[in-house]
């Protein structure tokens, strides 16, 4: 964990990134910012944890550290007394987060996912002036995706995903998502890093020569999840950022032997918003995220 103190008092702005070790853009985003930035030149505090799952990243393994088989973004908020990961976790949560003003986890898609580069949050209204402040953060970022959650949980439900624990705790919290299938991409890198500055900027933290004012953006919501029926081999077309209609056919899955087994039907119209990009699939893992633009 790296701390950049400025040379005024300020807000504590959090930079979660590498929370799944195949997702290189937000790691190498995290590590071109820390030598570029001027602590002189900074309003504030930035607290960079730039490869949260060190185990996943050298071990190359997607989704899951190896150490010991968890989802770090699936076990929020931890526990002290648990497995590594789960230690990693309840430091997070006991210790970054309270401390945090702004908290922002990027990702981008996994060594298995297609996916729309977007910015995303929660619409969380037990915090109403948090959510606006957010919601205003995220159409600056310059993404062109603007993606707001439906906020379910109640204040004793575990958060699952670190910055929905944010969120549970009143900060003001949104993720980057930007990159795809587990590659680096200079583009993918470029766009997060453009996000950071454009928020500094934006927060008063920091004035950085990038292009200001708001840029273009659409807005979408009412995410639906297409699970796997059955265990097999998965085709598709359609590709991360595609249209589609309700009841259209966007994939199917077959056995080994190439015997096709289920038929995958979108059941709205929207955009995916993200996909399984790879052939393997296992019984209920996640083959499509459709989302609906707001009008």
């Amino acid at each position: 964990m790296l701390i950049v103190k400025g040379k005024q008092k300020g807000k504590t702005f959090t930079i979660l990134a590498g929370v799944h070790g195949a997702e290189y853009a937000p790691i190498i985003a995290t590590q071109e910012l820390v030598k570029e930035l001027k602590p002189n030149e900074l309003i504030g505090t930035i607290i960079i944890l730039p490869i949260t799952n060190i185990g996943s990243f050298y071990n190359k393994t997607p989704y899951i550290n190896p150490l010991d088989n968890k989802n770090i973004n699936r076990i929020f908020p931890g526990k002290k007394g648990g497995t590594v990961s789960e230690k990693i976790v309840d430091f997070i949560s006991s210790e970054v987060i309270p401390i945090s003003d702004i908290f922002l986890d990027v990702h981008s898609g996994d060594a298995s996912e297609d996916l729309l580069p977007f910015v995303c949050y929660y619409d969380n209204k037990r915090f109403p002036r948090q959510t606006e402040i957010t919601k205003e953060l995220c159409e600056y970022s310059g993404f062109e995706n603007v993606v707001s959650y439906p906020y379910t949980i109640k204040d004793d439900d575990p958060a699952k995903y670190a910055f929905k624990q944010a969120c549970q705790a009143g900060k003001i919290a949104f993720s980057f998502e930007s990159g795809k299938l587990g590659y680096l991409q200079p583009e993918a890198v470029k766009r997060i890093k453009r996000g950071f500055y454009r928020i500094f900027k934006k927060l008063e933290m920091y004035n950085f020569n990038v292009l200001s004012g708001v840029m273009k953006f659409q807005r979408l919501d009412r995410q639906v999840y297409i699970k796997a029926p059955v265990q097999g081999i998965f085709y598709s077309k359609f590709k991360a950022g595609s249209q589609v209609i309700g009841g259209e056919t966007i994939g199917y899955i077959t056995d080994e032997f190439g015997v096709i087994l289920e038929k995958i039907v979108s059941p709205k119209k929207g955009v995916i918003l993200y996909m399984k990009g790879t052939p393997p699939t296992k019984y209920r893992s996640t083959l499509f995220c459709i989302s609906s633009y707001k009008l």
